[in-house]
């Protein structure tokens, strides 16, 4: 999958739709800490892998590690992900992408059933924030 990120110092931007719509950064770097708006998974404008909710969270957390990476931190610096689901069943699914991506790293988690996303065939929104160590 290609991303295109931009670095504006204390700002990552990807280019994502809302981004611009509703006027925030995909991160914000703060010191050595890297704070990344919830991502779903969308690429260029374009909802991936639709009734998928596992392969839905793998893509999420591919877009906000990139932007920690932009950031100038590691998946290794990740110390907080914060998903949130469509739908109870759903909650394994993203647990399971969360724990193979970040396996020993072991951040902070927490999960959240909501009513829906901006999109109805986005199933799962993940945010991550990093911190150097």
């Amino acid at each position: 999958m290609s991303i295109s990120m931009e670095n504006t110092g204390s700002r990552v931007f990807s280019g994502g739709i809302w981004e611009e719509k509703y006027g925030y950064a995909r991160a914000v770097v703060v010191g050595d800490r890297v704070i990344v708006s919830g991502c779903t998974a969308t690429v260029n404008g374009e909802v991936r892998h639709v009734g998928d909710a596992y392969r839905q969270s793998l893509t999420a957390i591919e877009i906000a590690l990139e932007a920690v990476m932009m950031g100038g931190l590691a998946r290794e610096d990740v110390v907080m992900v914060r998903y949130y689901v469509v739908e109870q069943r759903h909650f394994d699914q993203a647990g399971r992408a969360i724990s193979e991506v970040f396996g020993a790293v072991r951040p902070a988690c927490t999960g959240v059933r909501v009513a829906g996303l901006i999109d109805p065939r986005m199933l799962i929104e993940i945010e991550i924030e990093a911190l150097r160590a």
